[in-house]
């Protein structure tokens, strides 16, 4: 196996290219990797270099790389070459030119959950070519581009410091700036649908509006609804206001109805109504009673996916209807008991459950005359109730003492940021 060489982007963009006669063929300008990762055993997923953009005497050109050679002598890069011709079109087209639309630009960390710039590119030869093994996010390779990385690097020394070095390896590199690129969105945001919802959101909102749009659209319904939920209020309605009304439909569908109607009531009512007639009808009127609540009201933080159960009901039997509902967690922070006519009559936790016998009924482990909230009641009162009683969820009734839902601790701290937000503007 030949010896493996390692080099920088930046210091191979600039270089002379000799031919065999020790002739100047021209300037390295950029180089051009396959889109699709290579299979081969020197570095399999990793893509190949298979063009070099050079300036020659006839003009700026895309050539082949295969007849082209970098080694190192002495510390010193040489780019060499045994022939030159030009890369077919069709092959330069699905290329990627990695300084003028990698160097620079954004791309995600997914290990650090954040976006990230890229200083410089790490490369290497090998048996079957020239690949891209990672990219450089740190300090060392921006001081390598400006030319000062070695008098850095011997003044640390006198100190015995170093320069950190902090690469992404190219498998957990995802380009972001797409403007300039062309990926298809399957093949770029594959992994970038692995991170949580609320990293994903960071990430969309720290990107140009176009770009966090490519990525929104790319998620499936499921991911998209978790995301939105995660995103700042001027986000959630920048996107909704800008999807078709039948995709953000299906996205909405899939997001508790609390959280639907907080966004459709920032919305133009022609916007919204637009929405709900699109939504599922049983969704829709859920999202509709919750806008009919003034703003003030508890109504109007109440979520409505809430767990209720005859009080005749044994602990088994709860647990198996868990097992086939597959609640969220929140629906979990606080189980409900009702009555044949839906009157609110008790509550009991999971822990109630998990230590009861399966053939206890819920009757037995419940707790009668809980904390309640009325829907009409001011939100000012929630937050010392939730307070005194360390809840993380209080039910809400009607004045008829019917169960409509549950106020979380959650939605009240949010809601008490934005009132600290917009007092403070």
């Amino acid at each position: 196996m030949s010896a493996l060489t390692t080099f920088y982007l930046s210091r191979i963009i600039g270089k002379k290219v000799i031919d065999n006669t020790g002739y100047s063929v021209g300037i390295v300008k950029d180089l051009i990797i396959d889109t699709i990762p290579s299979s081969l055993v020197d570095f399999p997923d990793k893509p190949l270099v298979i063009g070099i953009k050079l300036k020659t005497h006839k003009g700026i050109g895309i050539y082949s790389f295969s007849q082209f050679t970098v080694t190192k002598i002495k510390g010193k890069l040489k780019v060499t070459c045994n022939d030159i011709f030009e890369l077919p079109v069709d092959t330069f087209k699905s290329g990627l030119l990695l300084e003028e639309t990698i160097m620079d630009k954004q791309i995600v960390d997914l290990n650090g959950h954040k976006l990230v710039r890229v200083n410089d590119i790490r490369l290497a030869t090998l048996n079957y070519g020239t690949y891209a093994i990672a990219v450089d996010i740190g300090i060392e390779g921006l001081l390598r581009r400006i030319g000062i990385v070695k008098p850095i690097r011997g003044l640390l020394s006198l100190f015995n410091l170093s320069l950190p070095a902090k690469f992404i390896l190219w498998d957990d590199v995802q380009a972001i700036d797409f403007s300039n690129l062309n990926i298809k969105l399957s093949k770029s945001y594959s992994k970038l649908h692995t991170l949580h919802p609320s990293d994903l959101a960071d990430i969309i909102e720290d990107l140009g509006r176009k770009s966090g749009m490519s990525i929104f659209t790319s998620l499936d319904e499921e991911k998209a609804a978790d995301v939105l939920e995660e995103l700042e209020k001027h986000a959630q309605i920048d996107f909704v206001e800008s999807l078709p009304v039948e995709k953000m439909a299906d996205v909405l569908e899939k997001m508790p109805a609390d959280e639907v109607a907080d966004i459709l009531d920032e919305l133009e009512d022609d916007k919204a109504e637009l929405l709900l007639k699109e939504m599922e009808s049983e969704t829709s009127n859920e999202v509709r009673e919750l806008l009919e609540y003034p703003d003030n009201s508890v109504g109007s933080l109440m979520t409505t996916e809430i767990l209720s159960f005859n009080p005749n009901k044994t602990v088994e039997e709860v647990i198996n209807e868990f097992r086939v509902k597959k609640p969220e967690d929140v629906e979990l922070y606080n189980l409900f008991v009702t009555d044949s006519k839906d009157e609110f009559i008790g509550t009991f936790t999971l822990r109630d459950l998990v230590v009861s016998q399966p053939e206890t009924l819920i009757s037995q482990i419940m707790k009668t005359e809980p904390i309640c909230l009325v829907d009409e009641q001011k939100v000012d009162d929630i937050a010392e109730i939730i307070s005194k009683y360390n809840l993380l969820a209080i039910p809400v009734v009607d004045k008829d003492n019917l169960l409509q839902g549950m106020v979380v601790v959650d939605d009240v701290v949010e809601d008490l940021i934005n009132k600290r937000k917009t007092a403070k503007r």
